[in-house]
């Protein structure tokens, strides 16, 4: 039995249960996500579907139950089906994106109000925390912005994945993971130490050391290089970070 039938084994021998999706009641097998729950409904994914893998925040999604005041968040490719969800996906939520170059602001809490001025509205009432899939402390990181601890919020917003789900919610009217990424990039540019492994990299690209297995590459044809990649060495699940393939003509 191959995996693809193994799952769809464990899809027919699990309960159903009923969901709302728009407002449309379907029953589902209660061993699906949202995201699978969708497709097994009948909808094709175009929009809202990305990694699936809970990394590109592209399904994020908004539910309630019947009875129940409070509104869920979640991404949809993680959270599991529950009896009586009303679900709705918010794939992109407009937010205001401010417009910078990068070399010509400054690291400080300063830069941030100029550019995202409503963050002085933050009520610290931790919605957005409440509502982030990823478990970061954004008012925390909010905090640090508005403080002008860049480092902090590059660190705190780190595991952002750009969902939205905060700011969905936010009664201030944050764009915070907007807020977020900026934090990271001023961090980047100009206080994270420079990666010295970097520029000796740099170096030998610009020498042209890696130009000769790379047209090497280039002549290949597509049965090849899919040929090549599948006898790739992958770097073992625990190693450490001295690890190197036996392969060094890329390194």
């Amino acid at each position: 039995m191959n995996k693809t039938e193994e799952v769809e084994n464990k899809t027919n021998e699990s309960p159903l249960v009923p969901i709302f999706i728009m407002g449309k009641r379907y029953m589902v097998p209660e061993s699906l996500t949202i995201q699978k729950a969708l497709e097994y409904a009948g909808y094709q994914l175009v929009r809202g579907c990305g990694c699936r893998g809970g990394i590109c925040g592209a399904c994020g999604t908004v539910y309630r139950f019947p009875g129940s005041f409070k509104i869920e968040v979640g991404l949809a490719c993680q959270t599991l089906v529950q009896p009586n969800m009303y679900i709705t996906q918010i794939p992109f939520f407009p937010a205001n994106k401010a417009g910078y170059d990068i070399e010509k602001v400054e690291p400080k809490g300063g830069t941030i109000i100029d550019l995202y001025p409503e963050i002085m509205k933050c009520m610290g009432c931790n919605t957005c925390t409440k509502s982030c899939p990823m478990d970061i402390k954004v008012m925390e990181y909010i905090a640090a912005a508005l403080r002008g601890d860049i480092a902090q919020a590059a660190e705190l917003s780190f595991s952002c994945v750009m969902c939205g789900l905060c700011t969905a919610r936010c009664p201030g009217e944050l764009a915070q993971y907007n807020i977020a990424i900026l934090c990271r990039r001023l961090y980047g540019k100009y206080i994270a130490p420079k990666a010295e492994h970097l520029a000796k990299q740099i170096e030998r690209i610009a020498e042209g050391v890696f130009e000769k297995p790379l047209r090497e590459l280039m002549a290949l044809n597509e049965q090849a290089l899919k040929e090549l990649y599948e006898a790739r060495e992958i770097e073992p699940e625990m190693a450490d970070e001295h690890w190197t393939p036996k392969e060094k003509n890329f390194l």
